[in-house]
């Protein structure tokens, strides 16, 4: 084999790494960026559970504070 048909091959697979190494590189970005926005939904929807839950915890509160001052005949 010549050099020159050996550093065409060299070329050709170095050439095939650099492209494997950027497709592997764009596809870990891309799992990434989905993890990041999987996660960010998950929080988000966890977040407006809690809030949801406190909200309705603090009207529970206050309907009870009420009966309990109609029931002890507190005036507002």
């Amino acid at each position: 084999m010549s050099s020159k048909s050996f550093q065409g091959l060299k070329e050709q697979a170095e050439g095939a790494a650099k492209d494997a190494a950027n497709t592997l590189e764009r596809a870990t970005q891309d799992a990434v960026n989905q993890i990041t926005d999987a996660s960010q939904k998950a929080f988000d929807k966890a977040s407006k559970r809690a809030q949801d839950g406190v909200e309705k915890v603090a009207g529970q509160a206050a309907e009870a504070m009420s009966g309990f001052g109609k029931k002890c005949e507190f005036r507002k």
